[in-house]
């Protein structure tokens, strides 16, 4: 029986090169009717929001030894891709989990950002389009901008590794299709994701999986975004340890208190366990995108189960001229190893 394609559905069909809608045919999303059914019938009809992009090459086919690092990070469109993949390499990841990622965008000269940071770190990588952006951006944005149009207006979440990366898949996540009814200065088409993956090591597979959670929310949108991914990663992959990190968005309207999310707890009660460095350590910054010099939240976070975490930490995003490379910091972990169940 063919399963119907609907926004939710895994995505697992990869290509080399995500397919590019026409100038007219992203315009157009503008006229649709501002409904949730018209919206997801063009998304589901778009061949770019339903494949996954993967290229680039791992620096190694042996499975990965323990212990390992693993980094997150927001790169707030990705302005610094070289200058990115040189902090992140100073950490030595075998894997990367990265969010907020162009493709194609004006902002960022129209290139591919997530192959070139996955170029720059020698990894290979998959890449998700979580947006198909209809404008420009901010007016902030606009000042980065060459061009008065997106090549092909992609904006996404990644995952790379420095080994080969198996069952590759897409997952987009519960929401209310927020940026499409109401997207300000953003208007787009489309709804957050997680991108995973499964990863070798000497002792087995675990589960890597890139998130980007919900900004423009209370936290109870976010905790049902967390349940449903738990739900589709244990309906797919069983009990394999699994590390979920990226932007979780913890705090976002509930005055920055990331303790009154209400995901930890549906994620401990699945046997997840929190990291993101010390509690009181924040992991945003003012950069040339965001500039509000009071802006200190925590929203960075590792959620792992089955695996053996030694320690996570997080780096700052200033580059060695203190120029902000994004509004978030870098967040790593090592992990030692697989725990008892």
């Amino acid at each position: 029986m063919t399963e119907v394609m609907t926004v939710e559905t895994m995505i697992r069909t990869q290509v080399a090169v995500l397919d590019v809608p026409s100038h007219e045919e992203r315009q157009s999303i503008t006229q649709l009717d501002k409904t949730m059914a018209a919206h997801d019938a063009k998304l589901v009809a778009m061949e770019c929001m339903t494949h996954v992009e993967t290229g680039g090459q791992a620096a190694s086919t042996v499975p990965l030894a323990f212990p390992f690092n693993v980094t997150a990070w927001n790169l707030e469109r990705c302005l610094f891709p070289e200058e990115s993949a040189a902090k992140m390499l100073a950490e030595k990841p075998a894997v990367a989990l990265l969010t907020e990622m162009d493709n194609g965008m004006a902002r960022t000269a129209q290139k591919n950002m997530t192959a070139e940071v996955a170029r720059h770190m020698a990894m290979e990588y998959a890449y998700g389009v979580e947006f198909i952006e209809l404008g420009l951006g901010s007016e902030i944005e606009h000042s980065f901008c060459q061009d008065d149009f997106n090549e092909k207006g992609f904006h996404g979440n990644a995952l790379m590794s420095s080994v080969p990366m198996q069952r590759i898949f897409v997952q987009r996540l519960a929401g209310e299709r927020l940026w499409f009814f109401n997207g300000g200065d953003q208007p787009r088409l489309g709804e957050r994701n997680a991108i995973g993956a499964v990863i070798e090591t000497v002792d087995g597979p675990f589960l890597a999986v890139s998130v980007h959670l919900e900004s423009a929310s209370p936290a109870a949108y976010r905790e049902k975004q967390v349940a449903q991914l738990i739900n589709a990663l244990e309906a797919e992959f069983g009990t394999m340890p699994m590390l979920i990190g990226g932007d979780f968005n913890t705090g976002n309207h509930a005055e920055g208190d990331f303790e009154a999310e209400g995901l930890f707890r549906v994620a401990a009660e699945r046997g997840f366990t929190r990291h993101s460095g010390a509690l009181d350590q924040m992991t945003t910054r003012p950069s040339l995108i965001t500039r509000w010099p009071d802006r200190a939240m925590k929203l960075d976070w590792f959620l792992s189960r089955g695996l053996n975490i030694t320690e996570s930490r997080i780096i700052s995003s200033l580059d060695d001229n203190q120029r902000p490379l994004s509004d978030h910091d870098l967040i790593v972990c090592r992990v030692d190893g697989f725990s008892a169940a």
